[in-house]
């Protein structure tokens, strides 16, 4: 996990600098502001991140079913962030700055719905609950879960600073 962490991490982080380098320099960076959706759709990512740890440390299968909900949640209202620039006339290709939201965005919620995947692989292991291997991945999937909002505080800032 801690692999994978760190690939991600360094991803973001050229994504970053991409980012800072193409706005510092160019005269055509256009800025906007963030659809307010996005700040409820953080106080959502942070609620699945305190209701999954409450799963971990009980090992409860219902906690990890609504960090389930919670994180289908935040992607679906990422779209509804998505459709609110689109209707703002920002679009990928509108401009540098519009196209770095929709990438780091994007390339989040991908990760998020990964993290959907692996807590779905945890319900389908605890309903077996068959020796250590169920804690084991629910820790593995609780520290990805909370690496997922860490980076997303992360990029929220990054956006709102630079867009």
């Amino acid at each position: 996990m801690w692999i994978a962490i760190a690939a991600i991490s360094m991803t973001f982080a050229a994504l970053t600098s991409a980012m800072v380098v193409r706005g510092s320099a160019a005269p055509d960076w256009r800025h906007f502001r963030l659809p307010p959706i996005l700040y409820f759709n953080t106080v959502v990512l942070l609620a699945s991140s305190a209701v999954l740890e409450a799963g971990r440390r009980r090992i409860a299968a219902h906690l990890v079913r609504a960090t389930l909900g919670l994180g289908l949640l935040f992607v679906a209202g990422q779209v509804v962030a998505w459709r609110q620039l689109a209707a703002q006339g920002l679009f990928l290709a509108t401009s540098a700055s519009s196209a770095f939201f929709y990438v780091l965005t994007a390339l989040h919620g991908l990760h998020v719905l990964g993290g959907l995947g692996g807590l779905g692989y945890v319900l389908r292991r605890l309903g077996r609950l068959a020796g250590p291997a169920p804690v084991t991945a629910l820790g593995a999937a609780t520290l990805y879960w909370h690496f997922m909002d860490g980076l997303w505080l992360y990029l929220l800032a990054l956006l709102a600073l630079r867009v």
